[in-house]
């Protein structure tokens, strides 16, 4: 179901059916869940109408080595899924105007280079430190590379 063909089918059966929802029992969502979402959307329906339930990872791996064991958890969460599926409600998009300010805590390495990295992709940053010296281990040490600065 997660190839071309796939979809098509899921698109036709949408028409056929009149469906609203769209269960899908299969692998990992990471990879496949935007391509079932596009099939919704192109066939009308919003995309929040689909639920995913991942047999692959959260099953089969994991009893790879008991069949049974296996068959009854897919069951089970193809069971609850279906539950869920009929109480799913429209989820609107909202477009929100962004303010490009960050706030990094903490001024050790880590802190002041995502500072530093944020604004030069220009962002306005404040960086805070509870201490009254430089954060993290960089009061540590001596200097810092590449200015030779002194870190105390």
């Amino acid at each position: 179901m997660c190839t071309e063909a796939g979809a098509a089918l899921i698109a036709e059966k949408i028409k056929e059916f009149g469906l609203n929802r769209i269960l899908v029992a299969a692998c990992t969502p990471q990879t496949h869940q935007r391509v079932f979402r596009r099939v919704l959307k192109d066939n009308g329906l919003d995309p929040s109408m689909l639920e995913f339930v991942n047999i692959r990872e959260h099953d089969s791996y994991v009893h790879r080595n008991e069949p049974k064991i296996a068959t009854n958890m897919a069951k089970d969460l193809l069971r609850a899924a279906v539950h869920k599926a009929a109480l799913l409600e429209l989820i609107p998009i909202k477009r929100v105007d962004i303010d490009p300010k960050v706030l990094v805590v903490g001024g050790g390495i880590a802190g002041m280079t995502s500072a530093l990295s944020l604004a030069d992709q220009g962002f306005k940053v404040y960086l805070v430190e509870k201490s009254t010296t430089i954060g993290g281990h960089t009061a540590m040490f001596d200097r810092i590379f590449p200015t030779d600065e002194c870190c105390i």
